[in-house]
């Protein structure tokens, strides 16, 4: 069983195999690029790097949201234009989902909370656990005030780790606010990775939860920016 994993939700660009449960290879960038530059290249790498032919793989599992809408399009793109190409299915993995999988093993009193900056004071969360050994979804992702999610923290009265790049961005906030016991994520854990994609994908591979390439799409959660705009600026022009 080999998946390929494609990440892409934000400034992180990763891919990564998973070969029977193994993480065979993975190529992770954190730098602001476009990930259009990007993305064929390392699977390229990768896939080079193993030396095997890229149609060996049994499925295509991508980071399918929340995150930067740019990001998200090209993750896409790029997944549904291979798995149309070599006939694979693909799995949609939720972005926080991911996220909090690179923390396994943490105990069950221990909630994983990823935050993603989202702007305007927002972040892209969800509450997660381990019970176990296996990933529970404690609250479904959600774009939300970070103060909205202190406070539902702070009411559930449990331990819990931050992690996710709106942790630099809120760190101070977090301190501020925070009343119950909680841990940032090193470094090396702390962003999306490819490898927690492919790894979840194989999982959701034996559930049977794929999905043609023509049906995948992206989970944005909220309108772009320049949507909203758009509706700003006709609301204008009709209230005028």
């Amino acid at each position: 069983m080999r998946v390929l994993g494609i990440e892409s939700s934000s400034l992180v660009a990763s891919v990564a195999i998973v070969t029977d449960g193994i993480l065979t290879a993975e190529y992770t960038v954190n730098l602001k690029k476009t990930h259009s530059q990007t993305l064929l290249p390392m699977i390229d790498e990768v896939i080079r790097m193993l030396e095997i032919e890229l149609d060996t793989i049994d499925a295509i599992a991508v980071s399918g949201g929340p995150g930067s809408f740019t990001g998200l399009r090209i993750g896409s793109a790029t997944a549904k234009g291979l798995g149309l190409a070599l006939n694979k299915p693909l799995i949609g993995i939720p972005t926080t989902e991911a996220l909090a999988y690179n923390l396994y093993g943490t105990g069950e009193d221990t909630l994983i909370c990823p935050i993603m900056d989202a702007r305007r004071n927002q972040v892209y969360t969800g509450l997660y656990c381990f019970q176990k050994g296996q990933l529970q979804t404690v609250k479904e992702q959600d774009a939300l005030p970070v103060d909205a999610l202190l406070e539902e923290l702070n009411q559930m009265g449990k331990k819990v780790i931050f992690l996710g790049d709106g942790v630099p961005v809120f760190r101070e906030k977090i301190q501020e606010m925070c009343q119950v016991p909680y841990l940032f994520a090193p470094g090396h854990v702390s962003r999306q990775r490819a490898g927690a994609v492919a790894a979840l994908g194989a999982i959701y591979y034996d559930q049977g939860k794929t999905e043609s390439a023509r049906e995948h799409q992206p989970d944005y959660l909220r309108v772009s920016q320049a949507e909203r705009e758009r509706a700003e600026r006709l609301k204008k022009s009709q209230d005028a």
